[in-house]
């Protein structure tokens, strides 16, 4: 698995400025959970991906790699 998720939620945040424990706080997810992700080493539950693409004002399916916008 290329982590098309993690990249995606690093660009995503960073474009906007955002810290991971600005993201993780908003959240409710601690910021290590926010790096884990961002390496690929954990993914999301359904309701945490929830919570970020609503943050973001990103579909689920751009998040997880399904579509390019």
């Amino acid at each position: 698995m290329d982590n098309v998720f993690g990249k995606r939620l690093k660009e995503i945040r960073e474009e906007r400025g955002i810290s991971q424990i600005k993201l993780a706080s908003a959240i409710g997810v601690s910021k290590a959970i926010v790096s884990l992700w961002e390496n690929g080493l954990r993914e999301p539950t359904l309701s945490n991906l929830v919570l970020l693409a609503d943050f973001f004002g990103q579909s689920i399916d751009y998040l997880a790699g399904r579509t390019e916008y």
